[in-house]
């Protein structure tokens, strides 16, 4: 159940449409649905402002299918599913049709639509490489399917400084960025240096051998002079994508100057 259809049963009892008891009736139903393998949050939403999203990585087609579906009839007009792999987008595909869709670089599955953007700002996107492009991208669904407008800035990276330097604009007007970098993840800690928002930095396990599949790159980041720069998971698109969503949506947040 999400805030806006309480607001509409307590408008129709001020409206005298329902009775207080009808409103307690619905209001009772249970915050969460045993599907016996999932106990799918319904009331998520009203806590976070933003419906349970699914984690694809380990569920089977079926209980991904099951707990949309539950999502779906507890009130969600957007389910978002991260790490898909084939066999659940074949599945959700054949079972949803049309309300589906499915993201391939980043793995992502939306089920509903996307929302209109209602944050302060925009949330801007920067990937290093192309090669980052897969946690970039689960970052930019993430943020646009929470109701955020997100600007994406792909293939950024320190390697050529002119191409970052290009989009000065974006990054000034920008009221969060994501940075997602691999390798040495030298991008966060330069657009940290220039921007004046809160910078989210996603080291990804792009590199070679001593990139320690991301490890470098997030020590990098921990490591970071540039103050105002926080860091997720190596890979957690998502995570950084949510928070973000959050940042952008703090009550009596300005929009960043045009």
């Amino acid at each position: 159940m999400e805030s806006d259809a309480i607001e509409k049963i307590l408008e129709s009892v001020a409206a005298g449409k329902t009775t207080p008891a009808e409103a307690l009736l619905s209001l009772k139903k249970e915050p969460f649905t045993d599907l016996g393998y999932a106990k799918v949050d319904h009331h998520r939403a009203l806590r976070q402002n933003a419906a349970e999203v699914i984690y694809g990585e380990g569920k089977t087609p079926d209980q991904i299918r099951g707990i949309a579906e539950s999502l779906q009839q507890g009130g969600a007009k957007t389910v978002l599913v991260t790490r898909m792999k084939p066999e659940a987008v074949s599945l959700m595909t054949n079972h949803f049709a049309d309300e589906f869709t499915y993201f391939d670089i980043p793995r992502v599955g939306l089920l509903g639509h996307m929302p209109e953007p209602t944050g302060n700002g925009t949330i801007v996107v920067a990937a290093a490489g192309t090669s980052d492009m897969y946690a970039a991208e689960e970052a930019a669904l993430t943020a646009e399917a929470l109701g955020n407008q997100v600007q994406r800035l792909y293939d950024v990276g320190v390697a050529g400084l002119h191409r970052l330097l290009a989009h000065m604009d974006d990054i000034i007007q920008a009221q969060v960025i994501i940075t997602v970098a691999g390798m040495e993840g030298a991008l966060a800690s330069v657009v940290g240096g220039m921007a004046s928002c809160p910078v989210i930095a996603v080291p990804t396990s792009v590199g070679y051998g001593a990139s320690f599949g991301g490890l470098s790159a997030l020590l990098s980041m921990l490591n970071s002079c540039a103050s105002g720069t926080s860091v997720v998971n190596i890979d957690n698109g998502f995570g950084a994508g949510f928070q973000a969503h959050l940042i952008n949506h703090l009550p009596g947040s300005a929009p960043a100057q045009q």
